[in-house]
């Protein structure tokens, strides 16, 4: 498991990635090649993944990613050290607050 600021990414095992995930749409690189895991709305930082990969949105207000990493990758930020991850697949959830009445991601 690993952490990056509001971050979480846990890696998934091959069986357990639904079977609608591998021909689902891929989020876009950004104009940096990124795969853009959360943008800081106030800052413009964002936590992203340098490699070869690919990254799907799951349904949900809130759905985290899936992302695969053939041959591994870093996650990196700039106000973070760099996080180097194996190749595989991994879940990408982002930190939610509780604000009374209802649920929120927690803004960078």
């Amino acid at each position: 498991m690993y952490r990056q600021g509001d971050v979480l990414i846990v890696p998934v095992a091959d069986e357990a990635v639904p079977p609608h995930v591998p021909d689902a749409p891929k989020e876009p690189r950004d104009a940096r090649g990124r795969l853009v895991l959360a943008l800081g709305e106030v800052t413009g930082h964002a936590h992203a993944v340098l490699g070869r990969g690919e990254l799907v949105r799951e349904p949900g207000p809130f759905g985290p990613f899936l992302l695969h990493l053939p041959e591994g990758g870093r996650v990196v930020h700039e106000e973070h050290a760099a996080i180097a991850l194996p190749e595989g697949w991994f879940r990408v959830i982002r930190q939610r607050e509780y604000v009374p009445g209802s649920v929120r991601l927690v803004a960078d």
